[in-house]
């Protein structure tokens, strides 16, 4: 990992809504060139904490900084750096998607024209139309754009493909967001809020999971998938009294067992092995498992 100084530190957040704390002691660092996944259900306090860091939300307390500068006593210089896709998409609807484009690109010290039509190209979006009469996933498409173009040093994102439909999200994920980073390695850097975790998971360095405002856990994606591990077994016979210590059985028949182990592959392995399976194998969890098993209870747990 690249020692430079974090372009994002959270240190101790808490934003309270009366009684209800949406985020809750959250603290987290983003290196800069790198994609990185905040995860966590409906309701965990992913957009929360990204409105503290966009000066959208003051913080109750702790802390947030982004290029080492708080958000809100230095917006603009914050702001110029940055670009944001959020979660519901509105644009003026008396102007056109050409006035859109126009509008947002006067904000801009930088715009890059062949990238904007590359886009409405790859997009199919009609410059003359207004944005009123644009479908959601057009509206999605139209705010990428404005992301994308002025090259900003941090993207970003939350549910930023949300209404696209799968080929065109595809597409931008795999395509349009690698090559902004790529036009760049080492300084461009994602912040991306999704449930389409499976569709990143080429693109994710490194990520947290949180659930009810507090991070569950925090990897990075390699590190994550050595660690959780799913591993199956086919026995001869019913191997009766087997212990598998903290592992999780999520799928067991007469002769054979899948389960999912959390840093101690190793000695699963062992002890299936000392039972003489026919067969057995392991794999790595994809990050959509991993999120799915540490929110299990003591899924994050060492």
């Amino acid at each position: 990992m690249t020692t430079d100084a974090p372009v994002i530190a959270i240190d101790q957040l808490v934003r309270r809504y009366g009684r209800t704390d949406a985020v809750d002691g959250l603290s987290l660092r983003v290196a800069p060139g790198r994609c990185y996944g905040f995860f966590g259900r409906n309701g965990a306090g992913k957009t929360t904490t990204i409105k503290c860091l966009l000066n959208l939300l003051r913080p109750t307390s702790g802390t947030v900084s982004v290029f080492g500068l708080d958000p809100a006593r230095n917006e603009v210089a914050v702001k110029s750096r940055i670009a944001y896709v959020p979660d519901h998409v509105a644009f003026y609807p008396w102007m056109s998607v050409r006035d859109t484009l126009d509008y947002f690109r006067s904000f801009r010290g930088h715009w890059n024209a062949d990238t904007e039509r590359s886009l409405m190209d790859r997009f199919r979006l009609d410059a003359r139309q207004k944005t009123s009469h644009l479908s959601k996933g057009q509206r999605t498409q139209l705010a990428l754009i404005t992301a994308i173009c002025p090259e900003p040093e941090l993207l970003v994102l939350d549910e930023p493909t949300s209404g696209l439909d799968p080929i065109v999200r595809r597409e931008f994920i795999q395509t349009v967001i690698g090559a902004y980073q790529e036009g760049d390695p080492g300084r461009r850097t994602v912040f991306v809020s999704t449930h389409l975790i499976s569709e990143f998971e080429g693109l994710i360095d490194e990520f947290t999971i949180i659930e009810q405002g507090r991070a569950v856990l925090t990897l990075e994606a390699d590190a994550a998938r050595d660690r959780y591990q799913k591993i199956y077994a086919r026995f001869a016979v019913d191997p009766a009294g087997l212990d598998l210590g903290r592992a999780r059985v999520i799928r067991r028949g007469d002769r054979e067992i899948e389960v999912v182990v959390n840093g101690d592959s190793s000695e699963v392995m062992d002890r299936l092995r000392a039972r003489s399976p026919e067969t057995i194998t392991s794999e790595a969890l994809s990050l959509e498992e991993i999120f799915i098993t540490a929110l299990q209870p003591g899924g994050a747990a060492v």
